[in-house]
Formats: structure tokens, C-alpha cells, sequence
């Protein structure tokens, strides 16, 4: 079996995408007209490919052009489909729920209303288990910062109000964290802060409608796989809801032996599996 894995922000390189977008002129000229800005360009702008309402059009359309080159290589599909948060869009498009054009103009909505909510940080808590960052949460009373991010057995990301989360770093460095960094974001993502994005995003969904997906893909708000009944809930919750990235790799790892591929800019899903993998 095979499963690809999409990545999401935070895997965003100046440049990416160069090679593909000369072998996929048409996409990108599909891209070009309903972003209303040059997809090359803004690769190559770094200050802008790391605002997040260009950070995931960007991506998507970066992600999107590797599946594409994949198949074309390979002239096979994955049996399995997982993306990060933003590369869960890929997922979906890779399995046929909707066109690439329509998963640009989501992911271009869902990235105007993530970046209007400000006034939110993340952070990513390394060496301490997903258990005891709640613990800690819950002992010190910080009510309004979540687990944002499962990435891996010993790497957490927390969501909150931008003053709650700067306070943590003592804190959990105390408890042991091994590293505290914050992430180049401007909202609390995957967090209860973004109410008003998801239900804004809520609404814009009920002018879409999706195709069940042909091929399995995997949600990060439950780590398991999409009902075709419920694609346009999932994708309103997963705004506010905790990417979980660790149980949705367990998952795949118990569906029998599985050849993982990073398909993407970077390799951070790569390390992730690596860890999680090696921890078992």
C-alpha cells in the first residue's frame, strides 16, 4: 500500500514550486486568474508567501502541481490520502472531491478569514507528551490556550491569545521541554479563538457541493477516514478543532504495511513520521 501526505504551513521555501509551474502552465494560469495575483511571484516574495492569506494559496497550488508530477511518474494512485491542516485540501482534491479550482478558491476563503482573526499566537512545546502540556495547562488555570497541533509523541503545538501563550515558555521549559518556539503566525489557529472564521467558513461552504472521495482520505478533526456526508462539517471544524496528526498516522500504520510519501515543498511530515515511528 502506498499513502501520500500533504503538508501544510510552516513548509512554505522562497522559490518553491519553480520546476513545476514551467511543466503546468495551464494550471497556473488557472491559479494566476482566481487568486488575481502571479503564483511564480509570490514564490519568490518571501515577506508575502509567509502572510497566511498568501501562505495557503500558495501551498495549496505548490502541493497540488507535485501530485500531479507524482502520477504522472508513477501512472499510479495512493490506496490512502492525509494532509496537514491547509494539506488536507490536497487530500481531498487528490481523491477527487472537488477540482482544483474550487479547492484553490476554498483554500483562498479559508485563508482571508484565518488571517483577519488577530490577536492569537502558536507555539510548539518539544520534549514534554501531549499529556502532561494538558496537565501543565490545566494546573497553571490557562484556560484559553489549547493543544493546537498532535504532531508527534513529543512535539505539541498550543494555540491561545497571544500573551497567554509568551507566558507559557517558562513554564513548560521548567517542565522539561527541551524547546519553546513560536510560530510566524498571527492568529490562533485550530483553536476555539477561531469561532468567527469557522462559522464565516461555514456558511461559504453551503455553496459548494463535493463528490464523495475516491480514494480514502483521512480528517485531522476525528484521524479517520472522510464520510462523504460530512466533507463540508469536517471542513468547518478543522478550523477550530486540534490537528491530530500523531492518531491519524497510527491509523495508517494499522492499516498494514504502508509506503509514506511526502508530497510537497520540504520534509517536515517526513521527520514527524520518523519520530512517531520510532517511539512505537
Amino acid at each position: 500500500m502506498s499513502t501520500y501526505l500533504f503538508p501544510g504551513q510552516g513548509s512554505q521555501a522562497k522559490g518553491m514550486g519553480n520546476h513545476l509551474f514551467k511543466i503546468f502552465p495551464e494550471k497556473v494560469a488557472a491559479a494566476d486568474n482566481s487568486l488575481g495575483y502571479s503564483i511564480a511571484e509570490l514564490c519568490e516574495d518571501l515577506e508575502r508567501l509567509n502572510q497566511t492569506q498568501y501562505t495557503q494559496p500558495a501551498l495549496y497550488v505548490v502541493n497540488a502541481l507535485s501530485y500531479y508530477q507524482k502520477i504522472a511518474e508513477t501512472n499510479k494512485k495512493p490506496d490512502y490520502l492525509a494532509g496537514h491542516s491547509l494539506g488536507e485540501y490536497n487530500a481531498l482534491l487528490a481523491a477527487e472531491v472537488f477540482n482544483f479550482e474550487t479547492g484553490l478558491i476554498l483554500v483562498k476563503k479559508r485563508a482571508e478569514l484565518m488571517s483577519q482573526v488577530s490577536g492569537g499566537a502558536m507555539a510548539a512545546v518539544i520534549g514534554l507528551t501531549a499529556e502532561a502540556v494538558q496537565t501543565i495547562l490545566e494546573q497553571e488555570n490557562l484556560k484559553e490556550v489549547n493543544i493546537a497541533n498532535y504532531n508527534s509523541y513529543a512535539q505539541v503545538v498550543i494555540s491561545g491569545a497571544r500573551n497567554l501563550v509568551v507566558c507559557t515558555q517558562a513554564i513548560f521549559e521548567k517542565a522539561g521541554a527541551s524547546l519553546f518556539i513560536p510560530l510566524k503566525v498571527s492568529g490562533a489557529f485550530h483553536s476555539p479563538l477561531m469561532e468567527t472564521a469557522q462559522q464565516a467558513f461555514k456558511e461559504f461552504l453551503t455553496g459548494f457541493n463535493f463528490t464523495p472521495p475516491s480514494i480514502q482520505v483521512i480528517t485531522n478533526v476525528t484521524a479517520k477516514p472522510y464520510q462523504s456526508d460530512h466533507i463540508h462539517a469536517l471542513l468547518a471544524q478543522q478550523i477550530t478543532s486540534p490537528v491530530r496528526w500523531t492518531s491519524s498516522i497510527e491509523y495508517l500504520l494499522q492499516q498494514g504495511e504502508t509506503e509514506f510519501l511526502e508530497v510537497g515543498p520540504g520534509t517536515v511530515l517526513t521527520g514527524l513520521l520518523r519520530r512517531i515511528k520510532n517511539a512505537q
